[in-house]
C-alpha cells in the first residue's frame, strides 16, 4: 500500500510561505498599475525597531511596572482612538492623492513609537528600567526606538484590500505573538494596545530569572526582540504607513538585521553588551 502523499508532510512555514506568495499574486494582479513589487530579498523593511538591553537591571523593579505604567496605558488609550480616526482620514486621501498626509503620517508613527517605549520598558521586553517620556518624537538617548521611512507615494488599490485582506495570515501569527489584545481590532474595526501572548510570556520568564540570578537570559531578550518586531511591522502595513508586504521572518535581536543599501536609514544603537 502506498503512504500518503508527500506533500501532506509539507512544513507550517513552508505552508504559510506559499499562502503569502498566492496572496500577493493575487493583488498584484488585482492593483498592477498602482502597486510596486514586493522583493523578499530585501532586508531593509520601512519600519525600524531597536532596543539596547542594560546590562544592570533591577532585579525586583518589573514586578511592579504594570503599576508604574498606567499614566502612559491611559494617555495611550486616547492616542490609539486618534490613530484610528487619522487612518481613516488618511486612507480617504491615499484613495484620493495616493499621498499618505505628512502631519498625519508623524503622529501615527510618534503613537507607534511611544507604544513601543513603553512596551520595551514594561512587559513586552522588560529591557530597561529608564521610565519611558511622556511624547511622540524620537528620543535617540532612550534605549528603545522607532520609525518609519515616510513614502512618497502609495497605492491607491492596496489601501483598500490591504489592512483586512493582504494582512491576514499575518494577524494569526501576531495574535500568537502578542495575544488578543494587539489583534482586537482586527476583528472589531478599531484599533487597541495592549500585551499578552509570546511576548509577554516569555518576559515574564526573563523577569523571573532576573529575579532570582540578576542576569536577563539574552536568548529569550534577541526572541522577544524579533516578535515585537514582527508584530510592529504588521501594524505599520495595515495602518497604510507602507505598501511593502511584512516578510515572514524573525529578524531576532536589539538591532534591525543589515541591509545591502542603508543610505537612507539613520544609525542604528550599538549592540547590547552580551552578559555572561
Amino acid at each position: 500500500m502506498h503512504g500518503p502523499d508527500s506533500r501532506d508532510g509539507v512544513s507550517a512555514p513552508l505552508a504559510v510561505c506559499r499562502l503569502q506568495g498566492t496572496i500577493e499574486r493575487k493583488a498584484f494582479h488585482f492593483i498592477r498599475r498602482d502597486t510596486r513589487e514586493y522583493q523578499p530579498s530585501d532586508r531593509d523593511y520601512p519600519l525600524q525597531l531597536e532596543g539596547t538591553l542594560e546590562p544592570q537591571l533591577s532585579r525586583g523593579l518589573w514586578l511592579v511596572k504594570w503599576l508604574l505604567v498606567l499614566p502612559h496605558v491611559v494617555v495611550l488609550a486616547f492616542l490609539w482612538l486618534a490613530f484610528a480616526i487619522l487612518s481613516l482620514v488618511a486612507l480617504v486621501a491615499i484613495v484620493v492623492t495616493g499621498r499618505y498626509p505628512r502631519g498625519i503620517f508623524d503622529f501615527n508613527v510618534g503613537v507607534l513609537r511611544w507604544t513601543w517605549r513603553v512596551g520595551f520598558y514594561s512587559y513586552w521586553a522588560l529591557g530597561t528600567d529608564r521610565y519611558p517620556p511622556f511624547t511622540l518624537a524620537d528620543r535617540p538617548d532612550y534605549p528603545a526606538r522607532l520609525d518609519v521611512v515616510y513614502p512618497e507615494s502609495l497605492s491607491r488599490g492596496l489601501a483598500l484590500v490591504k489592512w483586512w485582506l493582504l494582512a491576514l495570515p499575518h494577524y494569526l501569527i501576531v495574535r500568537l505573538f502578542a495575544g488578543g489584545a494587539w489583534t482586537a481590532w482586527t476583528a472589531h474595526d478599531d484599533w487597541g494596545w495592549g500585551g499578552g501572548g509570546l511576548i509577554s510570556l516569555l518576559a515574564l520568564i526573563a523577569g523571573v530569572a532576573l529575579l532570582f540570578t540578576g542576569r536577563y537570559p539574552r536568548t529569550i531578550y534577541d526572541f522577544v526582540l524579533g516578535m515585537n518586531r514582527w508584530v510592529f511591522r504588521v501594524v505599520a502595513y495595515a495602518g497604510l504607513m507602507t505598501d511593502v508586504y511584512p516578510p515572514f521572518r524573525l529578524d531576532q535581536g536589539g538591532g534591525e538585521p543589515p541591509a545591502a543599501d542603508s543610505s537612507h536609514r539613520r544609525a542604528p544603537h550599538a549592540p547590547a553588551p552580551a552578559q555572561s
